[in-house]
């Protein structure tokens, strides 16, 4: 029987996927409502899959994928979202996804998608596909990340609107080191106001507009 993780910060939608998951003879181990629980569940449970909705709290679902492969080497990542504007496909690709749902059409694509990752294959909504073609075609360039994991993770929860005392909190560290990591990525980015990080952010996925 495939194992899978659920990772969404809607309970209803979260509850639907389970139920419907259930009915085609997967077993759902565990519920994440942000990225950072659904690292940590995927660790303790080893799923086969995880499915990861791509606008979480805390640790975005992109972000989610990546950390999951180093907790659990053998779950296979699949990104359900609203968008499918290429840098969102692209970053999912890059970010070791299996899999790349539409939200509007979970229910059809879903149950394909984790069947197909299970198998070690990729799937993409046939939307999807369509756009991964077209940003071969027109050579979107999907520039490497210049921020490390942790300056990530600050970034996002900055764009959120956390203060530094709070995205110290939530990432366990002191308030002096937050500020340092904002600085850096401001230096990095070349970005000299919270609107700019929150663009930035933007563009690459973390959060949704």
């Amino acid at each position: 029987m495939i194992t899978v993780l659920l990772a969404d910060d809607h309970q209803v939608v979260r509850e639907g996927l389970k139920l419907l998951l259930e009915q085609e003879g997967f077993h759902v181990v565990a519920e994440a409502s942000d990225g950072q629980q659904a690292v940590q569940l995927a660790k303790q449970f080893q799923p086969d899959v995880a499915v990861l909705d791509v606008a979480m709290p805390i640790l975005n679902g992109l972000d989610a994928a990546r950390e999951i492969q180093k907790v659990s080497e053998n779950t296979k990542p699949i990104i359900l979202t609203m968008h499918t504007e290429n840098h969102y496909i692209l970053e999912a690709l890059q970010a070791g996804a299996k899999g790349f749902v539409m939200k509007t059409h979970a229910a059809e694509d879903l149950v394909h998608a984790i069947r197909e990752a299970s198998r070690g294959r990729t799937y993409l909504s046939p939307e999807v596909s369509q756009t991964v073609v077209q940003a071969y075609q027109d050579k979107v360039d999907v520039r490497s990340e210049p921020l490390s994991r942790r300056e990530r993770q600050v970034l996002q929860l900055i764009a959120e609107g956390k203060s530094t005392k709070e995205v110290a909190g939530l990432l366990n560290i002191s308030v002096k080191t937050a500020e340092t990591h904002r600085t850096r990525i401001m230096v990095k980015l070349d970005v000299h106001e919270t609107a700019g990080l929150v663009r930035y952010a933007i563009r690459r996925g973390m959060i949704e507009p």
